[in-house]
């Protein structure tokens, strides 16, 4: 393939994934909009109309703001390959760090920078302006920066070594390089697992153990009746940032934690807790978890063997933006213009995703209270503004969770 073809390819891909994801997002505002005058029957008796049309707007907010992001990024994206970004921070790079490994953690670090100062804007507005509107956002302008630093510090102090063995291993361990690096990954990434519930996590929030007796004994009865063990139940301060609710599980092995947020835990009665965390438990029973880790190390172990093709392909430098190849750029280049060409694709992963969802409440009907699980998750639609009425094809796309009336409806049917 020559250059001229390839960046013609990229460039055919970009505007249509860039159609796709506006036209998605019109879709889905326009289909919100035409349903936002009445409850859905199956919700009528749990949501009011105005918390209903909360939703309705909420949603449609956030879809507008998204279609800006996306014009944006796209953009973003264009100067960054097709405008000879990468091959610019590359080139100073090297003139300030030299060549090898310095280099490349120099362009990266510089990549990574620039991008994240380029979304501030809408990051900001998403959390101060729409969130604030709709009365979610509890985050001060003083906690924004320090999450902000502490993320960006973590973020150095643990992804810069990953990145410069991953180069190191580029240029020294030979032809099959992307297999050494994938082991690398894969290990870094089951060593965060392990260690993000009892040292990064606590960095951003405050867990402390559920003291509630009859809630507890409750909780412990499910898990004894699920064989579930785990190293402990915690409740979060997610309220100190928004007021959304949620709960999930972190950690692995020995490490597993259950993990509240307080807002979720003031909103629901205990057998609705129970159902929610019964649902959980669903992903853990039907081994969720591991399926979609071996599916992610999966598809990672063919990024990076297609990764090894390209890094010795002129083309693909060339096709890009880059005139003097380097082994950084080639990893830059590599994964920032891979999204352009696997979105289309996205639904594929939405839908897997989704059936696991279907998997876990059918579990949680099993072991626990499926009206429980129901009135719950009417709660949690209700007090998250969660729209009830998605386009059917944006939902295809983007959601990993199914519709709610599609939910609702099958956990009635259990």
């Amino acid at each position: 393939m020559s250059a001229t073809d390839f960046r013609l390819v990229f460039l055919l891909f970009l505007l249509f994934s860039t159609a796709l994801q506006l036209w998605l997002k019109t879709r889905h505002l326009q289909h919100i909009l035409r349903h936002r005058a009445a409850v859905p029957a199956d919700f009528a008796a749990g949501i009011e109309l105005a918390a209903h049309q909360k939703a309705a707007d909420y949603s449609v907010a956030k879809a507008r703001l998204a279609r800006w992001v996306i014009a944006w990024e796209a953009l973003v994206l264009s100067f960054f390959t097709l405008g000879g970004g990468i091959g610019w921070l590359d080139g100073l790079s090297r003139a300030g760090l030299g060549e090898g490994v310095w280099a490349g953690l120099g362009l990266i670090a510089g990549l990574t920078l620039l991008s994240s100062v380029l979304s501030l804007p809408f990051s900001l507005y998403s959390t101060f302006v729409l969130e604030e509107r709709f009365g979610f956002n509890k985050m001060t302008a003083k906690l924004f920066i320090i999450d902000l630093l502490k993320s960006t510090l973590l973020g150095a102090a643990l992804g810069l070594p990953l990145v410069a063995l991953v180069l190191w291993l580029m240029d020294a361990a030979g032809s099959l390089w992307w297999l050494y690096a994938w082991a690398a990954w894969v290990s870094f990434g089951l060593f965060l697992m392990a260690i993000y519930p009892s040292f990064i996590a606590p960095l951003f929030n405050k867990f402390t153990p559920l003291e509630d007796a009859s809630l507890k004994s409750r909780i412990d009865a499910l898990l004894s009746k699920c064989g579930f063990a785990s190293n402990g139940v915690f409740i979060m301060d997610g309220s100190k940032r928004s007021s959304h609710g949620n709960a999930y599980f972190t950690g692995f092995g020995k490490t597993k934690r259950i993990v509240f947020f307080d807002t979720l835990i003031e909103r629901l009665t205990p057998a609705e807790i129970e159902a929610v965390l019964a649902h959980e438990l669903g992903h853990y029973k039907r081994r969720h978890i591991i399926k979609r880790m071996v599916l992610m190390y999966g598809l990672g172990l063919l990024t990076l063997a297609l990764l090894g093709y390209l890094k010795d392909a002129e083309w693909f430098y060339a096709g890009l933006g880059v005139n003097q190849p380097s082994t950084a750029a080639a990893l830059t280049l590599f994964f920032t213009a891979l999204p352009v060409f696997t979105f289309p694709f996205g639904w594929l992963s939405s839908r897997g995703s989704r059936q696991h969802e279907y998997e876990a409440d059918e579990y949680a009907a099993s072991v626990s209270s499926a009206d429980a699980l129901v009135s719950g998750l009417v709660k949690l639609y209700r007090d998250n503004a969660s729209t009830l009425t998605p386009d059917p094809l944006h939902s295809l796309f983007y959601d990993s969770h199914p519709p709610a009336a599609l939910r609702i409806a099958a956990l009635r049917q259990a």
